[in-house]
């Protein structure tokens, strides 16, 4: 008898959601537009994330963790829940695990004996991922950022955009091409020949500081390389499925908000989601929204199992980048001229849900 695929929530699963949904909920969805206009986030809000112990968990105690290990799947379940509050806001609390994540499962025990200890701190420790660059068709795989190995250290020359939290990062992982392969290197904020510039002005994420960073003659000891050729692709893998779920929720807010103004708005004596054509957009977000979180989540559950998530991430992340375009789009049209003022938030889901497509490569590459 073959037994029958559950998608249920462990009672785990489901407590985490709650938490991070209720989080999101008391300090996020009300707070978020006033944000969104001052181009910052409250770090009191992130910081209240921080102490669920989400990042802390994933670190062995012998440096200072929880020692709880990492689930993929979770991930995804609490990347929706923010990303369901705001894109910029998901990005912004979950950064730290882009830099914790690679050193626990590839990092020397010198590197985890130096760099572990300190994201088990109460406050929250900013870290990022340098790997978006600005030319003309970007391949992630052939990236134009370089890594010369001299003597003991290794020379980083090249430009990164995107960066989240660039100027505030203690360290950051940066992606550079060594000897055929996307290699990972571990810099560190006062490192000589890095510089950050000033805060890029973006078509989304207003409430999150990305910028250019450049490495000029960077140099940086020996030790500081993360993992061997196969690293970049073991965190790809999970880049991918994490954008999706982000995504996710995205598309879902759109959802959500979309579906209660078309049932509250009145056109003709009728509310507008009785019209035909705007019921058919909320019945195609609905279950295109299903759609996005399946692909995520099978994506998620085979990186768990230790499987090769290659084709899944990837199927992920472009589905999600195309879906997300147009179910933001969707919401925009459903309200009509409300869809592109400010006083509703989905003008800022259309913004910040383009982001899913570009980030890493645009989904055409």
């Amino acid at each position: 008898m073959v037994e029958e695929i559950s998608f249920a929530l462990s009672e785990e699963q489901q407590m985490m959601q709650d938490t991070v949904r209720q989080l999101v909920q008391a300090n996020v969805i009300d707070a978020i537009h006033q944000w969104d206009e001052n181009r910052l986030l409250d770090k009191q809000a992130v910081q209240k994330f921080w102490e669920l112990g989400i990042i802390q968990s994933m670190i062995p105690e012998e440096y200072g963790g929880y020692g709880m290990g990492s689930s993929p799947v979770l991930h995804t379940l609490v990347l929706e829940e923010l990303a369901f509050g705001d894109m910029a806001f998901a990005v912004y609390a979950m950064l730290p695990a882009l830099f914790v994540l690679p050193v626990v499962n590839l990092g020397r025990t010198e590197q985890k004996e130096k760099y572990l200890p300190e994201f088990c701190k109460e406050s929250f420790v900013p870290a990022t991922l340098a790997v978006n660059e600005l030319s003309v068709g970007f391949d992630v795989w052939n990236c134009e950022t370089k890594a010369e190995k001299k003597g003991n250290t290794y020379v980083l020359n090249g430009k990164k955009c995107f960066v989240p939290l660039a100027d505030d990062a203690k360290h950051m992982i940066v992606i550079a091409h060594y000897e055929g392969n996307p290699h990972l290197f571990i810099v560190d904020k006062d490192t000589k020949g890095l510089s950050v510039g000033e805060r890029e002005k973006n078509c989304g994420w207003w409430a999150l500081p990305t910028f250019e960073v450049t490495f000029e003659n960077c140099t940086i000891p020996e030790i500081n390389k993360l993992g061997d050729e196969t690293a970049f692709n073991w965190l790809i893998q999970r880049t991918r499925t994490a954008m999706a779920a982000i995504g996710t929720g995205i598309s879902r807010a759109s959802y959500e908000y979309s579906k209660k103004y078309a049932k509250e708005r009145q056109q003709f004596g009728e509310p507008i989601a009785s019209r035909q054509s705007i019921a058919f957009m909320i019945a195609e977000m609905a279950y295109e929204v299903d759609a996005m979180r399946l692909l995520t989540w099978k994506a998620a559950s085979a990186i768990e199992l230790g499987m090769d998530a290659n084709r899944e991430s990837f199927l992920a992340k472009i589905y999600a980048g195309e879906m997300t375009m147009k179910l933001t789009d969707y919401g925009v049209q459903i309200l009509g001229g409300h869809g592109y003022i400010r006083d509703h938030p989905v003008e800022r889901y259309y913004r910040n849900g383009r982001s899913i497509a570009i980030c890493e490569a645009m989904a055409i590459i």
